[in-house]
Protein backbone atom coordinates (compact mmCIF):
# COMPACT_ATOMS: atom_id res chain seq x y z
CA UNK A 1 0.00 0.00 0.00
CA UNK A 2 1.48 3.69 -1.02
CA UNK A 3 1.92 6.01 1.56
CA UNK A 4 -0.29 9.18 1.15
CA UNK A 5 1.21 12.09 -0.98
CA UNK A 6 2.40 14.65 0.83
CA UNK A 7 1.42 17.12 -2.11
CA UNK A 8 -1.34 19.78 -1.25
CA UNK A 9 -3.58 20.32 -4.14
CA UNK A 10 -3.69 23.93 -5.46
CA UNK A 11 -6.80 25.56 -4.13
CA UNK A 12 -9.12 26.75 -7.51
CA UNK A 13 -8.86 29.22 -9.01
CA UNK A 14 -10.88 32.09 -10.55
CA UNK A 15 -11.45 31.43 -14.21
CA UNK A 16 -9.10 34.04 -16.13
CA UNK A 17 -10.48 35.95 -19.40
CA UNK A 18 -8.44 37.82 -21.76
CA UNK A 19 -10.44 40.54 -23.09
CA UNK A 20 -8.76 41.02 -26.51
CA UNK A 21 -8.80 39.37 -29.53
CA UNK A 22 -5.20 40.23 -30.91
CA UNK A 23 -3.33 37.17 -31.13
CA UNK A 24 0.17 38.68 -29.68
CA UNK A 25 -1.21 39.49 -26.63
CA UNK A 26 -3.03 36.22 -26.02
CA UNK A 27 0.59 34.37 -27.63
CA UNK A 28 2.07 36.27 -24.91
CA UNK A 29 0.02 34.96 -22.01
CA UNK A 30 -0.07 31.54 -23.40
CA UNK A 31 4.03 32.13 -21.88
CA UNK A 32 2.69 31.84 -18.44
CA UNK A 33 1.26 28.87 -18.97
CA UNK A 34 -2.38 29.17 -16.96
CA UNK A 35 -5.20 28.26 -19.07
CA UNK A 36 -7.48 31.12 -20.09
CA UNK A 37 -10.00 32.18 -22.22
CA UNK A 38 -10.78 35.25 -24.69
CA UNK A 39 -13.42 37.90 -25.18
CA UNK A 40 -14.18 40.81 -27.71
CA UNK A 41 -14.73 43.98 -25.08
CA UNK A 42 -16.99 46.51 -26.47
CA UNK A 43 -15.31 49.35 -26.10
CA UNK A 44 -15.03 52.55 -28.56
CA UNK A 45 -11.43 53.25 -28.70
CA UNK A 46 -11.75 56.76 -30.12
CA UNK A 47 -9.45 59.04 -28.37
CA UNK A 48 -11.11 61.99 -26.09
CA UNK A 49 -10.25 65.40 -27.51
CA UNK A 50 -6.53 66.06 -26.20
CA UNK A 51 -6.55 62.84 -24.45
CA UNK A 52 -2.48 62.18 -23.59
CA UNK A 53 -1.43 58.89 -24.98
CA UNK A 54 -0.84 57.65 -22.02
CA UNK A 55 -4.43 58.31 -20.35
CA UNK A 56 -5.96 57.08 -23.61
CA UNK A 57 -3.82 53.81 -23.32
CA UNK A 58 -4.92 53.61 -19.33
CA UNK A 59 -8.37 54.61 -19.92
CA UNK A 60 -9.40 51.98 -22.89
CA UNK A 61 -7.60 49.38 -20.65
CA UNK A 62 -9.52 50.07 -17.77
CA UNK A 63 -12.84 50.02 -19.97
CA UNK A 64 -12.03 46.74 -21.46
CA UNK A 65 -11.42 44.94 -18.27
CA UNK A 66 -14.14 46.19 -16.95
CA UNK A 67 -16.97 45.81 -19.80
CA UNK A 68 -15.95 42.31 -20.25
CA UNK A 69 -15.69 41.77 -15.99
CA UNK A 70 -19.98 42.62 -16.11
CA UNK A 71 -20.16 40.13 -18.29
CA UNK A 72 -18.05 37.56 -16.72
CA UNK A 73 -18.52 38.75 -12.84
CA UNK A 74 -16.53 35.87 -11.43
CA UNK A 75 -13.44 35.70 -13.35
CA UNK A 76 -10.68 37.53 -13.55
CA UNK A 77 -10.40 40.06 -16.55
CA UNK A 78 -7.20 41.36 -18.15
CA UNK A 79 -7.65 44.45 -20.27
CA UNK A 80 -4.42 46.04 -22.06
CA UNK A 81 -4.21 48.64 -24.45
CA UNK A 82 -1.28 49.93 -26.53
CA UNK A 83 -0.92 53.42 -27.63
CA UNK A 84 2.18 54.74 -29.99
CA UNK A 85 3.44 58.24 -28.86
CA UNK A 86 5.25 60.76 -31.40
CA UNK A 87 5.66 63.98 -29.41
CA UNK A 88 2.60 63.85 -27.91
CA UNK A 89 -0.14 62.74 -30.38
CA UNK A 90 -1.39 59.01 -30.96
CA UNK A 91 -0.52 57.12 -33.54
CA UNK A 92 -3.13 54.13 -33.94
CA UNK A 93 -2.79 51.20 -35.96
CA UNK A 94 -2.30 52.03 -40.04
CA UNK A 95 -4.89 49.69 -41.14
CA UNK A 96 -3.44 50.20 -44.68
CA UNK A 97 0.40 50.33 -46.80
CA UNK A 98 -0.12 53.83 -47.43
CA UNK A 99 -1.05 54.82 -43.64
CA UNK A 100 2.11 52.37 -42.80
CA UNK A 101 4.51 54.41 -45.12
CA UNK A 102 3.51 57.55 -43.44
CA UNK A 103 3.95 56.51 -39.87
CA UNK A 104 7.34 55.31 -40.46
CA UNK A 105 8.16 58.47 -42.45
CA UNK A 106 7.33 60.34 -39.47
CA UNK A 107 9.08 58.55 -37.42
CA UNK A 108 12.36 57.83 -38.50
CA UNK A 109 15.30 58.86 -36.51
CA UNK A 110 12.39 59.82 -33.75
CA UNK A 111 11.99 58.22 -30.30
CA UNK A 112 8.65 57.09 -30.18
CA UNK A 113 7.34 56.19 -26.74
CA UNK A 114 4.95 53.31 -26.69
CA UNK A 115 2.76 53.65 -23.57
CA UNK A 116 1.07 49.97 -23.00
CA UNK A 117 -1.14 49.88 -20.16
CA UNK A 118 -2.67 46.80 -18.68
CA UNK A 119 -5.74 46.53 -16.37
CA UNK A 120 -7.07 43.50 -14.20
CA UNK A 121 -10.42 43.22 -12.75
CA UNK A 122 -13.19 40.76 -10.91
CA UNK A 123 -16.24 42.46 -10.47
CA UNK A 124 -17.30 39.47 -7.70
CA UNK A 125 -14.42 40.15 -5.55
CA UNK A 126 -14.28 44.40 -6.39
CA UNK A 127 -10.79 44.14 -7.13
CA UNK A 128 -9.15 46.24 -9.69
CA UNK A 129 -5.64 47.68 -10.65
CA UNK A 130 -3.70 49.02 -13.31
CA UNK A 131 -0.30 49.96 -14.65
CA UNK A 132 1.36 51.31 -17.40
CA UNK A 133 4.95 50.47 -19.13
CA UNK A 134 6.16 53.04 -21.37
CA UNK A 135 9.22 51.53 -24.13
CA UNK A 136 11.13 54.27 -25.60
CA UNK A 137 12.35 53.55 -29.09
CA UNK A 138 14.49 54.83 -31.04
CA UNK A 139 14.02 54.27 -34.46
CA UNK A 140 16.49 54.88 -37.55
CA UNK A 141 16.73 57.16 -39.85
CA UNK A 142 15.49 54.38 -42.52
CA UNK A 143 15.10 55.71 -46.73
CA UNK A 144 12.01 54.88 -48.33
CA UNK A 145 13.11 51.82 -49.62
CA UNK A 146 13.81 50.21 -46.55
CA UNK A 147 10.16 51.34 -45.26
CA UNK A 148 8.64 49.80 -48.87
CA UNK A 149 10.79 46.60 -48.42
CA UNK A 150 9.94 45.88 -44.44
CA UNK A 151 5.99 46.55 -45.08
CA UNK A 152 5.83 43.95 -48.05
CA UNK A 153 7.55 41.82 -45.93
CA UNK A 154 5.99 41.87 -42.47
CA UNK A 155 2.63 43.63 -43.52
CA UNK A 156 2.45 44.99 -39.78
CA UNK A 157 -0.92 46.77 -40.47
CA UNK A 158 -2.58 45.79 -37.00
CA UNK A 159 0.50 47.35 -35.11
CA UNK A 160 0.70 50.68 -33.43
CA UNK A 161 3.18 51.85 -35.15
CA UNK A 162 3.86 50.09 -38.48
CA UNK A 163 6.28 47.75 -36.73
CA UNK A 164 6.54 44.36 -35.10
CA UNK A 165 9.32 44.38 -32.86
CA UNK A 166 9.77 40.68 -32.44
CA UNK A 167 9.93 40.16 -36.53
CA UNK A 168 11.78 41.82 -39.18
CA UNK A 169 10.88 45.18 -37.53
CA UNK A 170 13.86 44.93 -35.16
CA UNK A 171 15.96 46.11 -38.52
CA UNK A 172 14.30 49.38 -38.51
CA UNK A 173 15.42 50.49 -34.59
CA UNK A 174 18.60 51.73 -32.94
CA UNK A 175 17.23 51.54 -29.31
CA UNK A 176 14.85 50.37 -27.00
CA UNK A 177 14.45 51.18 -23.41
CA UNK A 178 12.20 49.64 -20.92
CA UNK A 179 12.03 47.39 -18.01
CA UNK A 180 8.79 45.04 -19.01
CA UNK A 181 10.60 43.51 -22.19
CA UNK A 182 7.20 42.04 -23.39
CA UNK A 183 5.20 45.32 -22.97
CA UNK A 184 6.36 46.30 -26.72
CA UNK A 185 4.68 42.83 -27.83
CA UNK A 186 1.44 44.62 -26.77
CA UNK A 187 1.08 43.12 -23.00
CA UNK A 188 3.83 43.71 -20.49
CA UNK A 189 3.79 40.37 -18.54
CA UNK A 190 5.97 41.45 -15.35
CA UNK A 191 2.95 44.09 -14.32
CA UNK A 192 0.64 41.34 -15.78
CA UNK A 193 2.18 38.70 -13.28
CA UNK A 194 1.73 40.69 -10.48
CA UNK A 195 -1.54 42.17 -10.82
CA UNK A 196 -2.55 37.99 -11.57
CA UNK A 197 -1.27 37.57 -7.61
CA UNK A 198 -2.39 40.28 -6.18
CA UNK A 199 -6.09 39.20 -7.53
CA UNK A 200 -5.81 35.41 -5.67
CA UNK A 201 -4.28 33.99 -9.13
CA UNK A 202 -1.43 31.72 -8.42
CA UNK A 203 1.43 31.63 -11.63
CA UNK A 204 3.51 29.05 -10.36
Amino acid sequence: MSAPSSQIPAPPQRKIILGSTSRYRRELLERLRVPFDTERPNVDETPLPGEAPATLARRLALAKAREVSQRFPEAVVIGSDQVADLGGEPLGKPGTHDRAIAQLRRMRGQTVVFQTAVAVVCAATGFEQLDLAAVNVVFRDLDDQEIERYLRAEEPYDCAGSAKSEGLGIALLSRIDNDDPSALVGLPLIRTCHMLRAAGVSIL
